[in-house]
């Protein structure tokens, strides 16, 4: 069987990097050509309208010219020149200043006069028909050939010349054209330009983006160190929370969950120790009393006597037993309820009882009960009773000696609240806030709670979820500890709207949620 190759980490964060700097340096590099071509089109057509401004502003010089020194033949409609020589050097002045061509040209399209006595560019002997029609509609520009006139492309601006007369007949049309490739060198050296700029924008995104994506996957990088720690049950590693934003939030979900993982492992090794030791002290020592017994070192008197201390240690183990199952049912969520009215004073009374021995020999006196009333509830009567037992089983055990045990309960429309009150040592602040939790004891040192395995009030609070009520607890050292529960009178019917948080714990009236 081939064994699978791990990439190294190394490789992992560097390729989250480059990924973070191809997607950066694309969106700039698109952002850099979207500019590119809107600066182009821009510049393109802001100079294409500069150049016909200029273009027919000259065509219109040209016509005043024409109007000065040329006369008008009505009948054939056409234009006569006096002096022709003058006329042409006039012209072909004009299209020098300006680095332009002009022609002039009859109804027909046939050219009649040029500036450019060379017509190695002309490919056409005659202006079309459809461009001189849309001359003579309005001012005319083309940023083509002239519909063939010209081989290469020209911006060219046309207007017709029209006799003086009152009928303003068209007579002749006036072109002036220049070669674009003026624009094209200027788009060019525009481009290039942008070009350079686009580049170094580039190279100086590339080194900002590059430092900042490393100081943001920093803390990734911290908490992949760390899961490879806690991986082998080191939960020791913490990511440095330098930021608020939300790689920052998620560090500091991260030294949470860390935090919570710390305190479970301490949890379960205390679990461990606790339930190996209940399981190895009742074990032995009824392996111990048994063989006495087989073997004759216990005499058949004493039988009786130890064989009640067996049925002590056989009840332990089931109370644990009793206890694994019940968190196994809770974890699988397999614990379901059985309903039914009941009596709930009769069920504390019941579990006192069982603890009549406990509470004579600590003289703990027993308070509140005369004033209990009868407290009907629907609910599960066998896991009330677990309830209940779990909580007067925790405040006979850390009550202290002559101290006392209270009990108080209202009931309302909706529900009853009962609480269970005792003196003692009480809960310290710092303990508080996990009594609830599992494998958690208050008492780590085994010196009072010896048979606990932090499991009971999980249970409980586990049960009254279940139930639809809450339980919290309340405590001041060297004073008192309260537990108090609330349960609704009806499991399946609306309960009234509460305005009071969920709590699970609470120290010194201070609730935390």
């Amino acid at each position: 069987m081939k064994s699978k190759v791990k990439k190294p980490a190394g490789i992992i964060r560097r390729s989250i990097l480059l990924k973070y700097l191809i997607v950066s340096l694309s969106i700039i590099l698109v952002c850099m050509i979207a500019m590119g071509i809107t600066m182009l089109f821009f510049v393109t057509n802001y100079w294409e309208e500069e150049k016909k401004n200029t273009l027919i502003e000259n065509a219109e010089q040209v016509v005043d010219m024409i109007y000065k020194v040329a006369q008008f033949d009505h009948k054939n409609r056409q234009i006569l020149v006096q002096e022709e020589d003058y006329f042409k050097i006039t012209i072909s002045t004009i299209a020098k200043s300006t680095d332009a061509t002009i022609i002039i040209v009859d109804t027909k399209g046939e050219t009649l006069y040029s500036s450019e006595t060379n017509t190695s560019e002309t490919g056409a002997n005659a202006i079309p028909s459809y461009i001189l029609s849309d001359t003579a509609i309005s001012e005319f520009f083309d940023t083509k050939t002239l519909g063939g006139y010209y081989e290469t492309t020209h911006y060219t601006a046309g207007i017709p010349i029209r006799t003086k007369d009152t009928k303003a007949e068209i007579v002749a049309y006036c072109y002036v054209s220049t070669k674009s490739s003026f624009v094209s060198g200027l788009v060019m050296a525009t481009m290039r330009t942008f070009l350079a700029a686009a580049i170094t924008t580039m190279l100086l995104s590339l080194v900002f983006i590059y430092i900042l994506s490393y100081h943001l996957s920093q803390p990734l990088r911290q908490m992949s160190n760390a899961a490879k720690k806690f991986a082998v049950g080191d939960f020791s590693a913490r990511v440095n929370v330098k930021s608020q934003d939300e790689v920052g939030e998620l560090a500091l979900a991260f030294n949470h969950m860390a935090d919570s993982l710390t305190a479970s492992e301490g949890m379960r090794r205390s679990f461990i120790a606790n339930v190996s030791h209940e399981l190895k002290t009742p074990m032995t020592t009824i392996a111990g009393f048994v063989d006495g017994m087989l073997d004759g070192t216990i005499p058949p008197e004493r039988h009786r006597h130890y064989m009640n201390i067996v049925s002590l240690e056989v009840k332990r183990l089931s109370r644990l037993v009793q206890s694994m199952l019940a968190l196994s049912r809770i974890d699988n969520g397999e614990l379901k309820l059985n309903c039914r009215e009941f009596e709930m004073f009769s069920v504390i009374v019941n579990v006192l009882a069982g603890f009549e021995h406990k509470i004579s020999e600590k003289n703990i006196e027993i308070k509140g009960l005369e004033d209990f009333v009868s407290l009907k509830v629907n609910a599960d009567p066998d896991l009330m009773h677990q309830v209940v037992y779990n909580l007067i089983e925790n405040a006979v055990k850390f009550t202290n000696e002559d101290g006392y045990i209270s009990f108080s309960a209202i009931e309302t429309k909706y529900d009853i609240t009962v609480a269970i009150e005792n003196s003692g040592p009480g809960i310290p602040p710092e303990d508080i806030r996990y009594i609830f939790d599992r494998f958690y004891k208050t008492d780590k040192s085994r010196s009072v709670d010896k048979k606990g395995m932090g499991l009971g009030l999980f249970i409980t609070k586990s049960i009254m979820r279940l139930h639809g009520g809450y339980i919290y607890v309340e405590s001041e050292p060297d004073k008192y500890t309260r537990f108090t529960f609330k349960l609704p009178l009806y499991i399946n019917k609306p309960q009234k709207p509460d305005s009071e948080k969920y709590i699970d714990t609470t120290a010194n009236t201070k609730t935390e949620e």
